[in-house]
């Protein structure tokens, strides 16, 4: 079986680590990946994909990342359910992601006077 997943694509808002009972850091991500087409109006839609990012991976992007930031990721994707307090089966799709590029260019710094 193969369940291999690579995405490019910005940050939806800035990353928030959480730490679960053991101390494990747990990031939950969102990424806008454009699509490589325009639809009928010339516009380039996006997908918002929900990743989950763990330990330093998870640690790392809330350090360094914000709201626009551009960064590739790979993972797989994996699917749960849960009921909801209405009792009704809910279905998450997400990706764990396993590594986190950072793809913006390190701001300049300032030249001396």
């Amino acid at each position: 079986m193969f369940n291999q997943v690579m995405l490019v694509g910005r940050l939806t808002k800035d990353p928030e680590p959480r730490y679960t009972s053991a101390c494990a850091a747990v990031t939950h991500i969102t990424i806008a990946v454009n699509r490589s087409f325009k639809n009928a109006s010339g516009e380039v839609e996006a997908d918002y994909v929900n990743c989950t990012l763990w330990r330093k991976t998870a640690e790392n992007t809330a350090l360094y990342c914000q709201k626009g930031s551009l960064v590739g990721l790979s993972g797989r994707i994996q699917t749960r359910s849960h009921e909801n307090a209405e009792g009704v089966k809910v279905y998450v799709t997400e990706v764990m992601a396993d590594t986190v590029r950072f793809m913006d260019p390190k701001p300049r710094e300032k030249a001396a006077d």
